[in-house]
């Protein structure tokens, strides 16, 4: 399958740090948790942005933006740190292929730190100055802008990222970031992951505002709050049911070398209880006003396992994806280790043979068999050479063995040895001359 054996790297001969099957459930959930406050994150963004600029004509809308605005920090602190454990997950499990994957990415998925270290700044430069920028909203607009313009740039690199690992047998034709973007599943995973950031951020924000502890007149005067829980309900339901095209497409266009029946069901499974919530939804939006909500915490509920359905069938894909690959690689890691210890034997066998030979031949093999051999040149003059030069001079041999110079200059300067004895010295030239 694969025709070129340097794309089938050896692997790193560790045990892992705990038993695959946890460390795999570690990888689905806490991916799954840092990719939802990600989603809020982004969505959020994209929201403010939207109804800040709606602001411009209907001032009710910039109060809106401003509370949304308030939920971004927060939610990128936490998507911060629970990126942490998938990280470290991803990078025990599949070690060579992440690391290749970003090597093949290059200065695109180095730079994403310093972009969102960027990124953050604008966020609190935006949230920080709502007050102070109030008469300059062009530039307080732009700062956001800014913002979600990055923010919409780096998942293209992350997934772009994530892909590439499921491709080894590609990495021979990859020649960077914009190479690796045109690989198959891609732009499919990218709108649907823009997609479902609209949806989860709708139905945190028909939370949000619709808490007892939030005083809705006062903060967002004009609005009734029926009319922003329909607006933020619909919005977790159109986004739901975008996701139904963008999800299609996704599987689709998946690479055939990943699906099996146990991912499948998986899916599909997911997509029945998606069903299901979407049903609730629509109940609530076209239901009597004063009902709105009943079937929220259901429909939170149903969504979860959804997703949680949706994430196990991805890691089952990217499991099949990779096992052949797997298979070769732990095939040519169990050769090289054979080979290793094959020449660690022949190593030992090597020294131990050593031990019987006389002490002149030791120390040439030890000191000069590397750059001197007997009658041919090598990287300095053969063993003949010296016998011409030193045979009835042993006291110029020695001299030049401990401090040499530079007689020719076809041969490279010797380097000295200054640490060997007398007695050393005599030995190494008894079995010279003796040649």
């Amino acid at each position: 399958m694969f025709s070129q054996m340097q794309l089938v790297p050896k692997d790193i001969p560790l045990p892992l740090p705990l038993p695959e099957w946890l460390l795999i459930t570690l990888l689905v959930l806490s991916f799954l948790l840092h990719i939802l406050f990600v989603n809020l994150m982004l969505g959020g963004s994209i929201l403010t942005l939207w109804f800040e600029r709606q602001g411009l004509k209907d001032k009710r809308y910039d109060s809106l933006a401003y509370q949304v605005a308030q939920t971004i920090t927060v939610n990128k602190s936490l998507a911060v740190v629970l990126g942490v454990a998938p990280l470290l997950s991803i990078n025990v499990l599949y070690t060579i292929y992440f690391y290749s994957a970003n090597a093949l990415t290059g200065k695109y998925w180095i730079m994403l730190v310093p972009l969102v270290a960027f990124v953050f700044l604008l966020l609190y430069a935006h949230k920080y100055t709502w007050k102070i920028l109030e008469d300059n909203k062009p530039l307080h607009i732009a700062i956001i802008s800014v913002a979600v313009g990055c923010f919409l740039f780096i998942p293209f690199v992350f997934l772009t990222n994530i892909n590439l690992m499921l491709f080894p047998e590609k990495w021979g034709e990859v020649s960077g970031f914009f190479s690796a973007l045109s690989l198959p599943n891609v732009l499919p995973r990218y709108f649907h992951f823009v997609v479902a950031s609209l949806a989860i951020t709708g139905l945190f924000l028909f939370y949000y505002i619709s808490r007892k502890s939030f005083e809705f007149e006062e903060e967002l005067p004009g609005f009734t709050k029926y009319e922003l829980q329909k607006k933020f309900y619909s919005l977790g339901f159109g986004a739901t049911v975008s996701q139904f095209l963008f999800g299609s497409v996704v599987f689709i266009t998946l690479p055939s070398k990943g699906v099996d029946w146990d991912m499948f069901w998986f899916i599909a499974t997911g997509v029945s209880f998606a069903i299901v919530a979407m049903v609730l939804m629509w109940k609530e939006i076209t239901g009597p006003v004063e009902k709105i909500g009943r079937y929220f915490y259901y429909v939170v509920g149903i969504l979860t396992v959804t997703v949680i359905f949706m994430g196990t069938g991805r890691h089952v894909y990217r499991a099949n994806a990779l096992e052949p690959h797997q298979k070769l690689m732990a095939e040519r890691t169990a050769r090289h280790i054979e080979m290793v210890q094959q020449a660690a034997l022949e190593a030992e066998m090597g020294l131990e043979a050593e031990k019987d030979l006389p002490p002149g031949e030791k120390l040439f093999k030890q000191y000069c068999s590397v750059c001197h051999k007997l009658e041919d040149r090598l990287v300095g003059p053969p063993v003949t050479e010296m016998i011409e030069v030193y045979k009835d001079d042993f006291e110029g041999f020695k001299k030049w063995v401990r401090v040499p110079g530079r007689k020719r200059m076809e041969y490279p300067a010797m380097t000295g040895f200054p640490q060997l004895t007398d007695e050393e010295l005599k030995d190494l030239g008894d079995y010279i001359f003796e040649q």
